[in-house]
C-alpha cells in the first residue's frame, strides 16, 4: 500500500487536514530540534516537512511511490541504509499507510542505532474522528453516508504500538496528543469548537484524535566505556620510585624532573 493513497493528499489539503498538520508541525519541531546526531529519515507523508527544525548534517525523506520532494523511492519494510546507520527516523502515519507495518517497525530498529530516536505519529481511533470513521463504515453498508477521513490504511490504536515498540526493545520517552475537536469538514465550525483542544488536554487526554510518540532504541547489557586517554594522561602525572646512590628509594613525578637529572644511578 502507497503512502500516497488516492484522496489523501486532496484530505490534507482540507480544513481538517491543516488542521491535523498545523499540530503535528509544532509537535515535530519541538520534538526533533533538540535530537542530535548526523543522520535522520523521514518516512512518508512530505506535507508535512517533519526534519525542517532538526539540526542533524544529512537528512532524507523517502516515499514508496515517486515525488518531488523525496530523496530515494523504497519499501519502508526494506530500506536502503546498513543497520546501527541511524540517528532519528519519522514515521507520520507511515505504519497505519504501510502494507505491513510490523515489518516496517522492525526495519525501522534495524537502522537505527543504539540509542536513537523513532517519532511516530498515528490517528487515534478512540477518538471523536476514529467513532466518526467507524460511523460511516455502517452507514455505507447500507449506500449511504460519507466518510469523514480517506479510506486508507489501518488504525493503530496507542496501546497496541506500545506493545510492538516494547517487543522490539524501544522504550517510549513521551507521547501527546491532541486534535479534539469534532469530525467537522468547514473550517468555520472548527474555529468554533477550538476551546476543546484546551479542555481535552486535561479533562481526556488520551482520546485525541492524533497521537504523537517518541520512543528510544536501547540495547540490553551495552556498557558505555569511558575514553581511554583520560587513563593515559593521569598515570603520565603519576609518581615514580626512584633509586639513588645511596639506595634509598624516593618519590618522583614531573615536578621532580630537574633535581633526578643530575643524578647518577647505579654504583660507582
Amino acid at each position: 500500500m502507497s503512502d500516497q493513497i488516492i484522496g489523501m493528499p486532496d484530505w490534507l489539503a482540507s480544513p481538517p487536514g491543516q488542521y491535523l498538520l498545523a499540530w503535528e508541525r509544532e509537535q515535530m519541531a519541538l520534538a526533533v530540534a533538540n535530537i542530535f546526531g548526523f543522520h535522520a529519515l523521514q518516512l512518508g507523508m512530505p506535507e508535512l516537512e517533519a526534519l525542517k527544525a532538526n539540526r542533524m548534517p544529512h537528512r532524507w525523506l523517502a516515499t514508496q511511490t515517486p515525488c518531488q520532494q523525496a530523496a530515494l523511492c523504497t519499501d519502508f519494510s526494506a530500506l536502503p541504509f546498513p543497520a546501527n546507520s541511524l540517528d532519528l527516523v519519522v514515521l507520520p502515519h507511515a505504519l497505519e499507510l504501510s502494507a505491513d507495518p510490523h515489518a516496517a517497525l522492525r526495519e525501522v530498529e534495524r537502522v537505527l542505532v543504539p540509542e536513537g530516536r523513532v517519532v511516530i505519529c498515528g490517528l487515534n481511533p478512540l477518538s471523536l474522528w476514529g467513532f466518526s470513521q467507524w460511523r460511516s463504515h455502517q452507514y455505507q453498508r447500507f449506500g449511504v453516508g460519507q466518510k469523514f477521513l480517506p479510506d486508507a490504511g489501518k488504525f493503530i490504536g496507542l496501546l497496541r504500538l506500545r506493545s510492538w515498540l516494547r517487543l522490539l526493545g524501544f522504550e517510549v520517552e513521551s507521547w501527546n496528543s491532541g486534535c479534539y475537536r469534532p469530525a467537522l469538514s468547514s473550517e468555520a465550525w472548527l474555529r468554533n469548537f477550538s476551546w476543546m483542544d484546551r479542555l481535552g488536554a486535561y479533562a481526556w487526554p488520551v482520546f485525541g484524535s492524533v497521537y504523537f510518540l517518541v520512543a528510544v532504541k536501547r540495547v540490553r547489557g551495552m556498557t558505555l566505556l569511558k575514553p581511554g586517554w583520560k587513563r593515559a594522561r593521569w598515570l603520565a602525572n603519576a609518581p615514580v620510585s626512584v633509586v639513588g646512590n645511596t639506595g634509598s628509594v624516593s618519590s618522583a613525578g614531573n615536578n621532580n624532573q630537574q633535581n633526578i637529572k643530575g643524578k647518577n644511578f647505579g654504583s660507582n
